[in-house]
């Protein structure tokens, strides 16, 4: 299983409605994609010098090609939309994790 991790750190003035489109609109569109089996959206505890509310949120996928596929055809679509929605207030990073084991 591979986990998709959005790290993602929103300015407070574009906080609330930026979380609206997340849990109205951007992650049912990712899930709607098909790739994903499941989301989880979490708020990373630390507070951040350049300020700002940290979140992540971590998709689940069955593999590298399926992660790969996304890529291709579906995440430029989505990075432009947050882009263009809220520019410099939002900055994403995307980190690959492969699950090992769940205890």
């Amino acid at each position: 299983m591979i986990i998709y991790n959005v790290t993602t750190n929103i300015h407070e003035s574009v906080h609330d409605q930026w979380m609206i489109w997340m849990q109205h609109k951007h992650i049912p569109e990712i899930l709607a994609t098909g790739k994903f089996s499941a989301a989880r959206m979490v708020r990373v505890l630390i507070e951040e010098e350049m300020g700002g509310v940290t979140y992540s949120v971590q998709y689940t996928t069955d593999s590298r090609e399926t992660l790969e596929k996304y890529y291709l055809e579906d995440a430029p679509a989505f990075r432009e939309e947050g882009a263009k929605l809220f520019g410099e207030k939002m900055l994403a990073f995307r980190t690959e994790l492969e699950l090992i084991a769940d205890y």
